[in-house]
Formats: C-alpha cells, structure tokens, sequence
C-alpha cells in the first residue's frame, strides 16, 4: 500500500470521540484554483521581465524579475503545500502532513534572504561602477509588472489564509514594492539620465522586503520547532493546572501547535488519590479550554508518591 495513502485498518486510531479534541489533523483544500492561476500570471511575467531586464542592463528591473521568479517559487510551494496538507493522518503519519505548509513558508523565506543579498551586492557594485540603463524600457515593463502584481495579490487575498499563503502574498507585495522602484528608476534615468538611482532603488526595496520576510520566518521557524503558541502564556498554564482542586503538582508539561491556531498540552499531573481522577479531568479540560483555548488535551495523573494509572 503506498504510504500517502490512509490505512483503512488504522482510521479508527486517528478517530475523535466524545470529550475528545475537535480539531482534524488534516487541512480541507483551499483555494488551489486561486494558487494555480496565481502561480501561472507569475511565471509568466517573470520571464518577460527576466529578459527585458538583461536587455535595459537595469539592476531594478533584473531584480523584480529575480523576486517574481521566487514569487513563482513561493506559490509553487504554496500549491504543493496544500496538496500534501489535505492528505488525512495514515499509519505512517499520524499527525497528517499540516506540518508541509510551515515547511514551504520557511524554505521561501530562505529564498528571499537569498535574493535580498544578491541584490545589495549588485546595487554596491553599481554604484561604485555605475552602468547605462535603458530608461524607457525598464518604465514599461515594470509598469505592466505592478499591474500584474496587483492582480495575483488580488487573487491571493481572495483566497482562504494560511500561514503559507499569507507568505506567498508578502512575497507579492513585495514584488509590488520592486516593481513600483523599477517604475521610478526608469522614469528617472529616461528623463534625467541619472542612472545611479537604480541601485539606490533597489537596496531600499531590499530593506522592505527583509522586514516583511524576517517576520514570515521567524512565525514558520517557531511553528516547526514545536514552540509555545504566541497567545499562550505557558507559565500561566501550569499555574492554572495546579490552582484545580485535587492537583498537587504539575510536570513535564508540553504546550504546542498541532496545527496552526490548533494548539496542544501534554503533560503529568500529581493527584491526591487517582480515584479522583475523572473529577480532575473534567475541571482541568475545562479551565484549559474556557481559559486558555486548549482543547487537544493528553494528561497522565500521578498518585503521590509516583503511582500511575
């Protein structure tokens, strides 16, 4: 049996029951349409500019065209992601594969760090060696870029939002703000000769789309390393869990995402007597959940002195 594929044997396994999580681990399809003819209108594009930008000589426009490449990346990821995202749990994977979607938001993210460094060395070198840029050509084209960058970020915004869709939008907006440089670039070197101003442009839209991708990556980073969700204070957590009657102590205690906005707790909790055990549970899943918006819960009670059920 191929491994994508769901086990019929072990669908029970992956089951909720009553009392239990209501979360899936699995992803409904969103949107693919709307990536798919997203990713499309991008590549296109980036090829016209990648050869106008070779032709004109301009640092602005080979660098829109290099972002709309990584923009093409980003939402060919993106539409992978979903994919591999709506497969449900198997018995290789138990946890399903919404995992995919932070994975392709963080290799983009790289992708961009990669290419804003590639840019501000190129824009260091022109500017101490400036070359002839042809201005006419870099206005037009990047004119007809921003155009097609407002379409695709129209497409995306209309679309479900994902950690991974919201990248490939940064992505496009930033490509917006590339494109918007290239407009003034060449409209500058067409009417002045100034031909300095495309690096100079370029190494500020550099800037803007590091901020906007330091934020993607560090969001995509923290969901893979299992970190605490941001709207969970953890320490909060376990001092919830002790001030419930017929709780002693609280260890080895584990707060993270299942998925994104799906957070889940693990942990060891130290009771009076284990015959109390269901009356603890139900107040601890019920301060866990009314308080702190978990409600994927997996407790294992203790006894003291360290007996377990």
């Amino acid at each position: 049996m191929p491994a994508h594929r769901a086990d019929p044997s072990s669908a029970h396994l992956h089951a909720h029951l009553d009392g239990d999580a209501r979360h899936a681990h699995f992803i409904e399809a969103r949107s693919q349409s709307t990536l798919a003819i997203a990713l499309g209108l991008t590549l296109l594009f980036a090829v016209v500019e990648v050869v106008t930008g070779f032709i004109s000589n301009s640092l602005a426009l080979i660098a829109d065209a290099g972002h709309m490449v990584t923009d093409a990346a980003a939402l060919g990821l993106a539409l992978l992601a979903q994919l591999i995202a709506a497969r449900p749990p198997s018995a290789r994977h138990s946890f399903g594969f919404v995992r995919a979607e932070a994975l392709a938001a963080f290799v983009n993210s790289l992708a961009m760090l990669l290419l804003v460094g590639w840019i501000a060395w190129q824009a260091g070198q022109r500017l101490l060696h400036p070359e002839h840029v042809q201005g006419g050509i870099v206005l037009v084209v990047a004119a007809i870029g921003a155009g097609i960058n407002l379409l695709v970020a129209w497409i995306l915004s209309r679309g479900t939002q994902s950690i991974n869709t919201r990248a490939a939008l940064v992505n496009v907006m930033g490509d917006l703000l590339g494109s918007l440089a290239a407009i003034a670039a060449g409209a500058i070197i067409y009417f002045t000769g100034w031909v300095r101003v495309d690096p100079i442009l370029s190494i500020f839209v550099s800037l803007l789309i590091l901020r906007s991708t330091i934020g993607i990556l560090r969001e995509s980073y923290h969901f893979l390393m299992e970190g605490v969700p941001s709207q969970i204070d953890y320490l909060e957590v376990g001092a919830s869990l002790k001030s419930v009657e017929g709780v002693l102590d609280v260890h080895d205690l584990h707060v993270w995402d299942m998925s994104p906005g799906h957070p889940a707790l693990i942990g060891h909790l130290e009771i009076a007597s284990l015959d109390q055990w269901p009356a603890v549970l139900a107040a601890v899943r019920a301060v866990l959940r009314d308080k702190h918006g978990i409600d994927h819960v997996t407790l294992q009670p203790e006894a003291a002195g360290g007996k377990s059920l």
